[in-house]
């Protein structure tokens, strides 16, 4: 049986893979699992209520109305009463899940995904994001029945946060984890028409910086459009328009961030991780040394962080287990990559605006540019392909495309590696391979797509 979650929350095309029955359904369950034996105490509309609390965010997707008012119904029906908190980054839904001392959150976005497709991420008490078991034990929760639960007062209330409850108490949080202000810098900000859209350039402006904001608009079907941080094409134009100081660009629901210096060159997740690491290295911050990262990580962060000495844990790709190394370990950074960045002492998931606050507030306290800081790190060329496929199980278990991978990392020796595995929310396998040689990765990577693909 194929799993329900993948590795982030649950994820599919909206009104066909992801129903309204099944946000419905999910609601209940998560209710089951999560809510039933949380203590009362949860910030709630209901005065005097001992219902355990949910809330409830999304980003701007159309399709975010119907799951939201579906998903909403499956936790009333459990007894849970529900604060709908609105279009926010999935960080503040986590941020205000924590405050309002609430039994879980949810989060209704698709992330970086394209417009049709929408996801459902729940959130445990304290704004954590869930364990395998956790998951495992909502799916089991499940059920085709129709859903019935408690009577009369039992039933769980709706109720919608102020913005100054919500989008306030956000930026206000976000701002109080700069530690310098940001006065003088000039940054554009492209937010992808979705989440972002009010929280960063707010976020930005209130810290000092002066702020050019792009892709700002969400009317529901726009987001993630060819902008945001997969598509950084506008982003590094405007910079270079303005003679911005640099460029930020956030995912549909904010937790991600890229940046972009001000030549219009890209500074990915590996490279904020070394300019932080380095920050808070010196500010005596970073807790053993050491930086959690993915192996998707470049091998150019893992030198560059071994001559600063600092220490690399190592991780499965995905920022839950990125959150869980950090949370066993008790360090204090930790990311992607894509951009996602985990700062624990100030956020329980990854925050794309926090990364970008952090990112000007280096520059501003350094006095350096983003490209100079950026130099830490030299990146070694890394080849991606996204192969489409039939079934990512079977490639897993096919014995033409170990032999292919084994053969290749011989070729390769110790100047390279290669990386196969599984997309998390897509019919896809990711083929990456690094080498000094860039033309080289790339005829191995095309190589081993082809192997993949042939599957």
């Amino acid at each position: 049986m194929t799993r329900l979650f993948g590795t982030d929350g649950v994820r599919g095309l909206a009104n066909r893979t992801l129903t309204a029955d099944l946000a419905l359904r999910l609601g209940a369950a998560a209710a089951a699992v999560l809510a039933a034996e949380t203590n009362p105490g949860s910030t709630t509309a209901d005065a005097g209520s001992s219902r355990p609390l949910a809330v409830v965010g999304r980003d701007p997707r159309v399709s975010g109305e119907m799951l939201e008012a579906a998903l909403s119904a499956g936790l009333a029906s459990q007894g849970v009463d529900v604060l709908l908190v609105g279009d926010l980054p999935t960080p503040a839904v986590a941020h205000l899940t924590d405050r309002h001392r609430a039994a879980l959150g949810a989060m209704i976005s698709a992330s970086h995904n394209a417009m049709p497709d929408n996801g459902i991420k729940f959130f445990a008490a304290g704004g954590h994001k869930l364990g395998d078991h956790i998951e495992d034990a909502i799916e089991a929760a499940l059920t085709n029945e129709p859903v019935t639960g408690p009577t009369g007062d039992a039933i769980g209330r709706i109720s919608r946060a102020s913005s100054a409850d919500a989008l306030d108490g956000y930026v206000s949080h976000l701002l109080g984890a700069t530690p310098s202000r940001l006065d003088g810098l000039v940054v554009v900000v492209d937010c992808a028409n979705g989440a972002a859209s009010d929280a960063a350039p707010r976020a930005y402006r209130e810290a000092g910086a002066e702020v050019i904001e792009i892709h700002a608009d969400p009317d529901g079907y726009n987001i993630n459009d060819r902008c945001g941080s997969t598509h950084l094409d506008d982003v590094r134009a405007a910079v270079r328009e303005h003679g911005a100081d640099l460029g930020l660009a956030h995912d549909g629901d904010a937790d991600r961030c890229l940046a972009v210096d001000s030549r219009g060159e890209i500074v990915d997740g590996d490279q904020i991780m070394a300019i932080l690491a380095l920050a808070m290295r010196d500010a005596g911050e970073l807790a053993g040394d050491t930086l959690v990262a993915t192996v998707m990580s470049n091998l150019g962060l893992k030198v560059a962080m071994r001559e600063a000495g600092i220490e690399i844990a190592e991780t499965k790709v995905g920022d839950r287990y990125v959150l869980e190394r950090l949370r066993e370990g008790g360090y204090c950074l930790g990311g992607e990559q894509s951009g996602h960045l985990v700062l624990p002492a100030h956020a329980t998931t990854g925050d794309g605006v926090l990364t970008g606050l952090r990112i000007m507030a280096r520059m501003a306290e350094t006095g350096r540019s983003l490209q100079d800081l950026a130099s830490v790190m030299t990146v070694l060329p890394q080849i991606l392909i996204n192969v489409p496929v039939a079934d990512k199980a079977a490639v897993a278990a096919s014995n033409a495309v170990s032999a292919a991978v084994a053969e290749e990392e011989s070729g390769l020796g110790a100047t390279g590696r290669v990386l196969l595995r599984p997309s998390g929310t897509e019919q896809l396998v990711r083929v990456m391979v690094e080498a000094q040689d860039p033309e080289l990765a790339r005829e191995v990577a095309e190589r081993l797509a082809e192997v993949v693909a042939a599957v």
